[in-house]
């Protein structure tokens, strides 16, 4: 099967429909858009900005994510006559009905016949790719005691502040977190975390048992996850709280200033579940399971396409 993936190349939106595509089976072609104004003013609704990279032949399946792939997603579906069968990741932003298969977080409450909700997002998340990872960070976190503790920091976004004061506190956290328990820090900030705040969680727990990626080299995201007895994840991302509880392993989230409907709704439906809960400073440990929606969203999309084939033959 020929596959596309469509975004405007933002890391957030790449990782969902790679991971979509990877728990599908397939080796995807990745395309990326970036329309200039008046176009990306216009997206979703607007047309699609001529892109010499985005033309026949057409896939078998497009799998797109993110609001300015969004047109050229409607585009790639009247051109090719509905013989690409086209997948949406994330709340299009227009009708569910421009396209065969839509998938939504559960808080952005979309409904539609051809729309699937799931409260996490899809992710690389694997108990593969985890031990993989675990298995070649092994020599750099060997001298580490447990419990190991991973820590995924975040960053300010349009909803919540991770500023010097918010940094403050966590290290304090994080520094009486690793004498109380005697514990291992493995702290992996990302791109919005900031120079500055990093500073300040560095400092904070510089004489404790850590280890903290500078930006050097792969980030060892997953070696981590898959090396921890336990996982702190900031609120900002939902993301990375999802890829968090994929471990199946006991996680606490870093509750931020600032917030939104959608995030709060994210976060009870999770603390409600009991997949996470908000960290205070000291560790929990509770019947935890994994949970994966990216294998769901694969099926779905497979069983959708089976569908369509069948009722055109």
């Amino acid at each position: 099967m020929k596959a596309w993936l469509l975004t405007n190349r933002m890391i957030g939106f790449e990782t969902q429909t790679l991971g979509v595509a990877e728990a599908m089976g397939l080796a995807p072609e990745l395309k990326g858009v970036s329309a200039p104004a008046p176009w990306r003013w216009l997206a979703p609704w607007g047309p699609a900005a001529p892109d010499k990279s985005i033309a026949p032949p057409w896939p078998d399946l497009l799998i797109a994510s993110g609001r300015q792939a969004i047109p050229y997603a409607r585009m790639i579906r009247r051109r090719s006559q509905g013989k690409t069968f086209v997948a949406v990741l994330q709340d299009p932003r227009v009708s569910p009905a421009n396209f065969d298969f839509v998938w939504a977080p559960k808080h952005d409450l979309l409904d539609g016949p051809n729309v699937l909700s799931t409260l996490l997002s899809p992710h690389r998340v694997t108990p593969e790719r985890l031990a993989e990872e675990a298995k070649r960070i092994a020599s750099a976190i060997m001298h580490l005691p447990h419990p190991r503790i991973c820590v995924l920091l975040g960053g300010t976004n349009a909803v919540y502040r991770f500023d010097e004061a918010a940094a403050g506190r966590v290290g304090r956290m994080l520094s009486g977190l690793a004498d109380e328990t005697g514990g291992g820090l493995m702290i992996t900030p990302s791109r919005r975390t900031g120079a500055s705040a990093e500073r300040i969680i560095g400092a904070a727990v510089q004489d404790k048992p850590h280890v903290m990626w500078n930006g050097a080299g792969d980030n060892p995201y997953f070696g981590y996850l898959g090396s921890a007895d336990t996982v702190i994840v900031s609120c900002d991302s939902v993301n990375m709280v999802g890829e968090a509880i994929a471990t199946g392993k006991p996680v606490h989230v870093i509750e931020l200033e600032g917030g939104s409907r959608r995030f709060r709704r994210f976060l009870d439906a999770v603390y409600a579940a009991g997949l996470a809960r908000p960290f205070s400073g000291r560790l929990e440990s509770w019947p935890c399971r994994p949970l994966n929606a990216t294998w769901e969203i694969a099926d779905a999309i497979a069983r959708a396409m089976s569908l369509r084939r069948a009722a055109k033959q």
